[in-house]
């Protein structure tokens, strides 16, 4: 049995491993995105209403 979830353990850390770079990469996107809306909203703020 011991040996059985001794050949599991590489496969878990990778899987561990993988799910970790993912997150991050996930949360650096919300980010970013978040803050190119912020970036956005100040540049039409300061240009003002438009013309018609």
């Amino acid at each position: 049995m011991w040996e059985n979830l001794g050949a599991l353990v590489p496969s878990i850390g990778v899987l561990a491993l993988f799910l970790v770079v993912v997150r991050a990469i996930v949360l650096a996107d919300r980010r970013e995105r978040a803050k190119r809306l912020a970036e956005e909203a100040q540049r039409r703020e300061r240009m003002g209403p438009p013309s018609s």
